[in-house]
């Protein structure tokens, strides 16, 4: 069956934060100024013998380097030997000089350590995700790193604490001072940590039964949850990588599950950075082995349902604890560390890491492709000694030169970032989606992409400040086969670009899809700088044929608007003339209204009269929405009752609750949202995470174009 595919798309601003302006370059004092540009591209290469043994009587001309099959010139050539400092000493290496936020480019250390400081020194990081471990688990962390300190900890070992809870902070910078880290690692306490479990959704069969309780879903925290925590580790590897040795990045954690709609190229861009910056990281599953038992352990309440009878509970089980472990499997594999896992040995992380950076050889040399076209460039190394096996990076990304490029080289800049394994993020991009039931079989799919408006650069032309962006997408489904595509340029044009840096630039299109699960890609890039970024995920649109009811997305959203020119009824987010706007982020000033809007298809008639009266429709949902903050509601609207379907030609009862958010204070909430289908006795309550904030000083509205796309 042929399934068409057609996307509307329209721009509008909503309102965001204050910019975070840079500051103006200093004045040059020569009338002449030379620049010359060159880099150095490092390979550090392990050599070991038959048995295994580091061979360290290797000269520079023992290697032959290869870029893209083309010889390279050996311009610097060093051997670095953790092991050749034998008697310790207390030193002090100052670094790293992390913003508060991972969202904010690093700035360089003050007074940072000369290049002399890190030869033969092994550069460890000790980095604490605390924002989503247990209190249990921060203690289990901190005691394995003291550990280390004190038991395993080499004379050449250069040591900084990282933590990430609300921000990224430094606890202690490199240093080979034990006292300091071991004050440094008894710092840490249950409080530092959030802690939060996740929820689940759908009906109650394999839940626990805790008797009211609620438990409050991760999924509120959206676009700084997980995409926080890779930012950060992208924000150390930044920092780094002006240090030519070889460093490693110890990662604590209790597993990075994915929640929602998650942004793939965040975890490229984190892996790419690290791979840049020379950067191993070893990731370290804190919960250890664990024991997943039918009925659940003494910890978590009864299972409902027959789960625990049928194997399914178990099932489950073993998926979530995959679904954790699986990106720190990733991030390990991707650059030269280690995941260490399902292991109550802490110790082995710290062993490893130690034998993977004992000795190495660094071999740097310039490319003789001068080209600036951010492509991948092979690197392949070559011993003249045979019976030796040799261990190397083998490639890089070129960088890219936005600036000399014409119109042809840019549009084919767009086509090769959208192909990319190793996306942009330069250009912060956040992406949502949804699903709405147009027929049997086809569904319509909204995509909104937001970029922060700071992140724009104006120019002044004439009484108005203009900017274009550019904008690709490609949907794929399970075969790699493309079932949708966008190509659109936006232009901006505001009386003040000042408005827009305080505000969200918000871009959305829509593709319909069959029943299945669907790869989503989008690349944006401001054509002023020529910086891009990158979202990309999977979504799932669910055959709602089997399911016992059947229900749309819930869309959460703060605007309402005259729908633009064009729209009409046919588009589920268009109704009476006016458009629902989905909120990216889900975040929300307390005096806004939060608007939801969901639809529930073919639901039964009530009586078996109704079922044969033509044109009646007899009918009977409840419906209403509840807020709450941890195990306790704060809020809940009065229910609504449907006795009509009222969008005939989707055979849906549509419901567009109006809440005000002066009824909850400011914080974190679980919209839960339950729909009861009285007459066939069947329910659903959906979960999503939101966020209230305190009222922000009122701003000018931004002017907005509006565009239409493919």
């Amino acid at each position: 069956m042929k399934h068409s595919t057609r996307f509307a798309a329209k721009f509008f601003a909503v309102v965001l934060q204050l910019a975070l302006l840079r500051p103006p370059l200093p004045a040059q004092d020569t009338d002449y100024v030379f620049r010359a540009r060159t880099e150095l591209v490092l390979v550090n290469a392990t050599v070991r013998d038959k048995n295994g043994n580091f061979v360290n009587d290797l000269k520079p001309s023992d290697f032959t380097i290869l870029e893209d099959n083309k010889p390279q010139k050996v311009v610097s050539f060093d051997i670095e030997n953790t092991d050749a400092i034998a008697a310790p000493e207390v030193q002090q290496v100052k670094t790293l000089n992390l913003p508060p936020a991972s969202t904010a480019k690093p700035t360089p250390a003050t007074n940072a350590a000369p290049a002399s400081a890190y030869k033969d020194r092994r550069l460890v990081v000790l980095f604490f995700d605390l924002s989503a471990m247990e209190p249990d688990e921060i203690e289990r962390s901190a005691t394995a790193a003291q550990n280390y300190v004190d038991k395993q900890m080499a004379p050449a070992d250069l040591v900084a604490v990282v933590s990430l809870d609300s921000s990224v902070t430094v606890n202690q910078d490199f240093t080979t001072d034990r006292a300091a880290l071991k004050k440094v690692l008894q710092s840490f306490n249950a409080g530092s940590g959030q802690g939060f479990e996740e929820g689940s959704t759908g009906t109650t069969e394999g839940t626990a039964d805790t008797g009211g309780s609620f438990t409050v879903d991760d999924t509120e925290y959206n676009i700084f949850n997980t995409d926080r925590r890779l930012e950060a580790l992208r924000s150390v590897a930044k920092q780094l990588e002006h240090i030519d040795q070889k460093k490693s990045l110890i990662y604590f954690s209790s597993g990075m599950d994915r929640t929602g709609i998650e942004n793939q190229a965040e975890l490229h861009a984190a892996i790419n950075a690290a791979v840049r910056a020379n950067m191993s990281i070893y990731t370290l599953d804190i919960r250890g082995l664990q024991a997943l038992v039918p009925g659940g352990d003494a910890q978590t309440a009864s299972l409902r349902g027959t789960s625990p009878y049928s194997g399914a509970s178990v099932a489950n089980a073993f998926n979530s604890n995959f679904t954790t472990q699986e990106t720190l499997v990733t991030l390990a594999a991707d650059t030269g560390g280690r995941a260490y896992l399902d292991s109550n040995d802490f110790g082995k992380v710290f062993k490893g890491m130690q034998q993977d950076t004992a000795q190495y050889y660094m071999i740097g040399y310039h490319s003789t492709n001068l080209a600036r076209d951010g492509r991948y460039r092979h690197i392949t190394v070559k011993l003249d000694r045979p019976g030796l096996k040799i261990e190397y990076r083998k490639g890089y990304y070129a960088p890219a030169d936005y600036q000399h490029a014409n119109q042809e080289d840019r549009e084919q800049q767009l086509q090769e970032e959208l192909a990319s394994e190793l996306p942009s993020t330069d250009l912060h991009v956040y992406l949502a989606a949804s699903y709405f039931r147009l027929s049997e079989g086809r569904f319509a799919v909204p995509i909104s992409l937001v970029v922060p408006g700071s992140e724009i650069p104006f120019v002044q032309k004439s009484d108005r400040d203009k900017a274009t962006l550019d904008i690709i997408g490609v949907v794929l489904d399970a075969n790699k086969r493309v079932m949708g595509q966008v190509r659109d340029t936006v232009k901006l044009a505001v009386n003040t670009s000042t408005e827009v840096r305080r505000k969200n630039v918000q871009y959305s299109t829509e593709v319909v899809l069959p029943p299945g699960t669907y790869h989503v890609k989008f690349v944006l890039r401001e054509n002023q700088t020529g910086r891009m970024g990158s979202f990309e995920t999977d979504i799932t649109i669910p055959d709602l044929k089997n399911q016992p009811l059947k229900m749309s997305s819930v869309v959460l959203a703060s605007l309402v608007q005259p729908a633009p020119r064009g729209r009409n009824n046919g588009d589920p987010l268009v109704r009476d003339g006016s458009e629902i706007v989905p909120s990216v982020t889900r975040v929300f000033a307390s005096g806004q209204h939060l608007y939801l809007y969901y639809e529930v298809y073919d639901p039964q008639r009530e009586t078996e009269a109704g079922k044969q009266a033509a044109g009646k429709n007899d009918i009977r949902l409840l419906t209403n929405v509840a807020f709450f903050q941890g195990k306790a509601m704060a809020y809940q609207t009065p229910l609504v009752e449907a006795d009509q379907i009222n969008t005939q030609n989707r055979h849906a009862a549509v419901f567009q609750l109006d809440v005000p958010l002066n009824q909850l204070k400011p914080g974190f909430y679980t919209c839960q949202v339950n729909v009861i289908d009285d007459a066939a006795g069947k329910f659903l309550f959906p979960r999503v995470g939101m966020l209230v904030r305190a009222p922000q000083p009122a701003t000018p509205a931004a002017a907005a174009g509006t565009t239409g796309g493919q």
